[in-house]
């Protein structure tokens, strides 16, 4: 059995393991006075041998899966001190680089000795991957050998990409203080705005490549970064040469040492260190790059903004994420006028709060380099704290004239230019006031959708004298095959983007489709039509039974996933349903995780259960249009509100 290595596991590790919550290794180690003590970490986080735990789990009859993968990430935990993780993560992402491009290299070494793969694996990666080779200087022990071997053997089965995603997640997981993350709607939408038609891109602050790795899939063919952190250009480096191809990283402070000085791409995205007051100014205060003026001392994102401008080609877009303070402060409006009056500003879309961008609201700035053609007059405010996806529909129509999507207002840039220069978008959106035609189109919807209300309920009869039904648990039926649970991962890429849809626990609590994203890494489970999914600590009522499946089941949520020779679903979700908190009542006896194996049903014939289940699915379709009549409803008092306020409304007179 491997383990001898010194591979710790924490409890969360444990958990996933073995399929189980926190919760759950938390009480083993309470009731078994053999559960293996810890070996390191804090009372808080205590690291146990992973061989001592795989032990436990076989001699007490814990079913567990340790995937390769999982080996190689338990393996670098006890190898190393959590300062060096990093650093050891990133010259295994440029080994498993090594590994694609020079499999038969690779080969030759594996049959050599540990001392013999130590010394000659440096040279052998500086030869076979140039691009990684000013990040490397020697493999950090002999504990490496064993690392490498595992990681390859890993690849085999998951491939090198899966592998270092799976490495690079559970990193951030261990350390998301020590990176800033560009959370993955904001990277989608400044690739999207800015580098949608670019061939080549660059990122400054590239952090550990996320911005970058967002344009992956798009057209782009050149893909450069600056990154004045050793260990995240490693962990960049190497998440861009398995998914992007030509792509390098340079270690040094942007604004101090640029490492594109005079190069121009055709896009620029960056994601700067907000509120540095160290940026420089003193020594950087004759730079030709503050073409729009001399960015204040606290004004570092101004800095950074004329950056970015400067190496984007005449025409083409930059993307950069500033603080919503940024937008307004008196020190930095001369420097927002004079964007203003070149036509390098075109869009300020306000995002959601992100712990990742700092707990203020951020912004993106959509900028173009000035290209000699006439200056536009209007600059696009975009409010996307809702949804941020739709800014790039609201650009898009923007640019061609057409009419803009609701929460976007084309500003003139006149108006914008007085004393403040202020480019809030919540104060320009504000000004916009609302249409008296949203009236009564928002009037004509709650009409439809509440008419459609009815006719979705279920013609249910009074039993005065029911009979008291036979009652089984989850648990029950999880030991006669009927249910199968399952878990996603606590944490599974949300931070990155992703091809595959992800349902959240937020969308089951809305009753809406999915609307995450994320890497498909080992551990995902697919959702398949007939599942039912509920929260693991519900404090309402929150349960949905998939009709199509595809998506991938998203974190702190139970996946029922029944055998439909034996168990309705929708009978299933709707006695779950019931066993919940009602909506409203606080849900304070639910307030901890919820034990899904006890709750309780009833368990009739097939055909019962099918004819209850329609019901069950009937009230869940009338509860999901009461929602959207709500929604509707409370948007029509809103703009009735504004509307008579404005003078855009008035009370129609009868006659």
């Amino acid at each position: 059995m491997l383990g001898s290595d010194g591979s710790t596991v924490a409890t969360g590790d444990i958990a996933r393991l073995a399929g189980v919550g926190r919760a759950a290794v938390s009480n083993w180690r309470r009731r078994f006075p053999d559960f293996p003590q810890p070996v390191g970490g804090s009372s808080a986080s205590p690291l146990f041998a992973l061989v001592d735990v795989e032990a436990w789990l076989c001699t007490h009859d814990k079913p567990f899966r340790l995937t390769p993968v999982d080996r190689v990430w338990q393996s670098l935990r006890g190898s190393a001190v959590d300062l060096e993780l990093g650093d050891r993560i990133g010259y295994l992402g440029g080994f498993l680089v090594f590994l694609e491009r020079d499999p038969a290299g690779w080969k030759a070494l594996a049959d050599q000795s540990d001392a013999v793969v130590v010394d000659r694996l440096v040279e052998a990666m500086r030869t076979a991957v140039p691009e990684f080779g000013h990040l490397i200087t020697d493999l950090p022990d002999r504990d490496a050998a064993i690392i490498v071997r595992l990681a390859a053997e890993a690849a085999d089965h998951e491939g090198s990409r899966a592998v270092f995603d799976f490495l690079c997640q559970r990193y951030l997981e261990v350390h998301s203080r020590r990176h800033t993350v560009t959370p993955a709607a904001f990277a989608v939408l400044m690739v999207a705005l800015a580098a949608s038609e670019a061939e080549t891109i660059l990122d400054p602050a590239c952090g550990i490549g996320t911005l970058l790795l967002a344009a992956a899939g798009s057209r782009a063919q050149e893909f450069r970064g600056q990154e004045v952190n050793r260990t995240a250009a490693r962990i960049a480096a190497a998440r861009l040469l398995l998914h992007a191809g030509d792509a390098r990283v340079a270690v040094s402070d942007s604004l101090r040492s640029d490492a594109y000085a005079g190069d121009l791409f055709d896009a620029v995205v960056c994601n700067p260190p907000f509120a540095d007051r160290s940026w420089g100014q003193d020594e950087l205060a004759g730079d030709a790059r503050w073409e729009y003026g001399l960015p204040p001392r606290g004004e570092p994102e101004l800095a950074w903004a004329q950056h970015c401008l400067r190496h984007v080609k005449p025409g083409r877009r930059v993307a950069i994420l500033m603080p919503g303070a940024a937008a307004s402060r008196r020190s930095g409006r001369r420097i927002r006028g004079n964007l203003l009056r070149a036509g390098a500003l075109r869009a300020v879309i306000c995002l959601p709060a992100s712990g990742s961008a700092g707990t203020v609201a951020p912004d993106v700035w959509l900028m173009q380099r000035p290209d000699g053609t006439p200056r536009p007059d209007e600059v696009l405010m975009v409010d996307a704290c809702s949804e941020p996806a739709g800014a790039v529909a609201a650009w898009a129509a923007f640019c061609v004239g057409s009419e803009l999507p609701a929460g976007s207002r084309a500003v003139p840039i006149i108006d914008l230019l007085d004393d403040d220069v202020d480019l809030s978008p919540a104060r320009h959106l504000a000004a916009a006031g609302t249409p008296s035609s949203a009236f009564p189109t928002g009037l004509s919807a709650l009409s439809a959708a509440v008419g459609a209300l009815v006719p979705t309920l279920p013609d249910l009869t009074d039993i005065p004298s029911p009979d008291v039904p036979v009652m089984t648990t989850v648990g029950e039926l999880v030991k006669t095959g009927a249910v199968t649970i399952r878990q996603a991962p606590m944490k599974m890429g949300t931070a990155e983007d992703g091809p595959a849809p992800v349902l959240t626990a937020r969308d089951v609590r809305l009753g809406r489709p999915a609307s995450g994203t994320a890497v498909p890494l080992p551990g995902a489970v697919t959702l398949k039509a007939g599942d039912v999914v509920t929260p693991l600590a519900p404090r309402t009522s929150a349960v949905h039974v998939v009709t199509e499946g595809g998506p991938l089941l998203g974190p702190r949520l139970y996946l029922l996933r029944v055998d439909p020779e034996q168990l309705d679903p929708y009978f299933l979700a709707g006695f779950l349903r019931a066993a919940q908190p009602a909506p409203g009542s606080g849900g304070s006896s639910l307030a901890g995780r919820l034990d899904i194996r006890r709750a309780r049903l009833p368990r009739p014939p097939l055909s019962e259960q099918r004819r209850i289940g329609a019901a069950f699915r009937r009230l869940m379709a009338f509860e999901a249009q009461l929602r959207e009549a709500t929604a509707l409803g409370e948007e029509l008092v809103e703009r009735g509100f504004a509307g008579l306020n404005d003078g855009t409304l008035r009370p129609t007179v009868a006659d």
